[in-house]
């Protein structure tokens, strides 16, 4: 990291030498002092030689009122007055009464070869003078004599008033805008003209300043001979405007970035409808009767979406609304949105659209380190108006080092954490604001951040365990016993079951010594060894009479039991078999069931094409052919063992 550089002693801090009866400043401090005037008086002479040697030769500006929108675009000549200094910037100036109002300003400057560059623009402040300034860079110093020409844009919001501002459903809608003749230049400004663009021919009254000239639905002023700096003549426009003055009053866009790949967005909008306030009543039969009742209402809108946009929804507090059409395009999808009721002046609505995009597109990585890029606002519809903007981009659980690029400067809020399912300590979730946007702020931000993609196996172990854990629960609870007192047939049907699983166990290993006999048999056929034969056949009598003699006293221990026991060895021997075989038997469906659990959640991230309701039948389809695939493995284990106990005990 670079080391900051020491901060200089405050002024109030020089050193001084002591006398006796009072303090005099040292020879140093003096000199010190002395260089910082003459450094802050050589700045302020730069200042004004930079202001006085720079001059607008000529100004081309258009203001376009024909929306809700004030445009204004300026084409200004500026040149360096020869025996100057070169000039690295220039100011702009904005008057008072828009500075709260100002929403885009863009400065660009035409080449050799006319392609245009954008230019860095950063406010600044100017003594003495009211009103708002920028400072924009030059892509290289204007040498004394030079010439160059820039282009200047600006975008204005809730600068047209409606006027009236109540009007009834069948009045048309008039709007006042209020600026300037001149464009307000810290410079001297040789000769300027000013064309203002309405919505309509339609013009109530209009500024008369020099004569100017009027074309239907264009005013033009001047040209203007030598305009001094900070000129201001107030230009004001009365006219018809009936376009949708449509506002976003507040909009919050939620953007979740999932690793298995898919990005869902959710915007949830407050809309009103900014101009002339209805006065009276709403006739639904006058509105949709009469074309111009209702002339500068909202019906619908379109919206713009991304080409990638999939599994779009349209919905409110209400639910889904129906009344949206959906086009694809090639490079976009174009949705067209029109609310349950029409928008009047001061009218509102609350909607909620939301979408699905393959991360892809957006998404890239280089080992760990991860970089979405995505639009910090996207379009809502045609010369669009966001008061408030609130952006939450949820980024995968684990992602850490985070760092945002953006465009233009936004309010960076504090990190929050978000919960969704399968999540263990939470998602960090980037939250940022901003104010007064438009259409130009549709840009795209990036975001950095690192990502182990170890834990991607997180929720598929996770989704595992629980399944584990639930079945061997199930197998624990069914074989426990909750009762409190003791019932003595329970007893006896177990010890029964015990010695008949002894029995069984015996009956095995006898019949493991008659294959030992047959092999010994077939050695002796091969051999012909007698001895070898006599010493197998008694070693074998030997473990056979041991076998037997215990087989009969299990026997006798079942007698002792009761006489009617002995009747039910078969069942007790059959009932000990199926206890050995549901073990088995669930041992195969847990093994099944974890196996199947896991196959079906992979399946389900990996077809992240497909649509969520399409995905949520998938996954309770697998479901249920997993259960049913279990149970027909284990009736068909249990079915097998237990024949093979029948055959055993007869």
């Amino acid at each position: 990291m670079r080391r900051l550089p020491r901060r200089a002693p405050p002024s109030c801090a020089l050193p001084v030498q002591r006398g006796r009866r009072h303090l005099v400043p040292s020879p140093r401090a003096v000199s010190a002092m002395a260089g910082l005037l003459c450094r802050l008086l050589l700045c302020l002479a730069a200042a004004r030689a930079a202001a006085a040697d720079l001059l607008a030769e000529e100004v081309r500006r258009t203001v376009d009122l024909s929306t809700h929108l004030a445009k204004v675009s300026a084409e200004i000549g500026l040149a360096n007055a020869a025996g100057g200094t070169a000039a690295s910037a220039f100011l702009l100036a904005l008057e008072p009464g828009l500075e709260p109002h100002l929403a885009y300003l863009g400065v660009q400057v035409k080449g050799e070869e006319e392609e245009e560059n954008t230019l860095e623009v950063r406010e600044t402040k100017v003594k003495g003078k009211s009103g708002k300034f920028f400072s924009v860079k030059l892509p290289s110093p204007l040498a004394p004599g030079a010439k160059v020409r820039v282009s200047v844009e600006m975008v204005f919001t809730h600068v047209l008033q409606p006027y009236p501002t109540h009007i009834t459903q069948s009045e048309k809608q008039f709007v006042v805008f209020e600026g300037n003749h001149y464009l307000y230049s810290p410079y001297f400004t040789k000769t300027q003209t000013t064309r203002v663009k309405l919505a309509s021919r339609n013009v109530e009254s209009y500024t008369k300043l020099g004569n100017p000239s009027r074309t239907e639905d264009m005013i033009e002023y001047g040209p203007f001979k030598d305009i001094p700096p900070y000129s201001q003549d107030t230009l004001k426009v009365h006219y018809e405007n009936n376009s949708p003055f449509l506002t976003i009053t507040s909009m919050t866009r939620v953007i979740e970035v999932s690793h298995w790949g898919n990005i869902a967005v959710e915007e949830t909008v407050d809309l009103k409808h900014t101009g002339a306030v209805l006065k009276g009543p709403f006739s639904r039969y006058d509105y949709q009767r009469q074309p111009d009742s209702g002339i500068s209402s909202v019906k619908s809108f379109k919206t713009i979406l991304p080409a990638a946009a999939q599994d779009v929804y349209y919905r409110d507090e209400i639910g889904n609304i129906s009344t949206s059409h959906l086009l694809v395009l090639d490079d976009s999808v174009e949705m067209e949105i029109r609310p349950r009721f029409p928008l009047f002046g001061g009218w509102k609505t609350h909607y909620i659209i939301g979408y699905n995009l393959p991360s892809y597109e957006y998404l890239y990585n280089l080992g760990d380190q991860y970089a979405l890029k995505m639009r910090f606002v996207d379009h809502v519809f045609d010369e669009q108006v966001t008061d408030s903007l609130t952006v939450k981009i949820i980024l995968p659980e684990g992602a850490k080092n985070i760092h945002v690029d953006s465009p233009y400067e936004i309010n960076r809020a504090s990190d929050e954490l978000h919960y969704t399912y399968l999540d263990t300590f939470g998602r960090p979730v980037i939250v940022a604001h901003k104010s007064n946007l438009v259409e130009q702020h549709i840009q795209d931000i990036v975001v950095h951040y690192t990502f182990n993609k170890i834990l991607m196996l997180q929720e598929p172990l996770l989704v595992v365990g629980a399944f584990y854990i639930l079945f061997f629960t199930v197998i624990v609870y069914v074989r426990l016993d909750f009762s409190i007192t003791k019932d003595p047939a329970a007893e006896a049907r177990m010890k029964v079951a015990c010695i008949t699983e002894q029995v069984l166990t015996l009956v095995n290993k006898r019949l493991g010594l008659y294959r030992h006999f047959d092999e010994a048999v077939n050695k002796y056929k091969q051999s012909r060894d007698i001895s070898t034969l006599n010493s197998g056949k008694k070693s074998l009598e030997t473990e056979h009479k041991a076998l037997t003699s215990e087989i009969g006293s299990l026997q006798s221990k079942l007698k002792t039991e009761g006489s009617d026991l002995c009747d039910k060895v078969r069942n007790n021997f059959f009932l000990s078999s199926a206890s050995l075989s549901s073990i088995k038997c669930s041992r195969s469906v847990l093994i099944c069931g974890l196996v199947s659990a896991a196959c079906v959640f992979l399946v389900q991230k990996l077809l992240f094409f497909l649509p969520e309701g399409v995905k949520i039948h998938l996954f309770f389809l697998s479901f249920f052919f997993f259960f049913l695939f279990a149970l027909i493995l284990a009736m068909q284990s249990s079915k097998g063992l237990l024949v093979n106990s029948c055959l055993s005990c007869f």
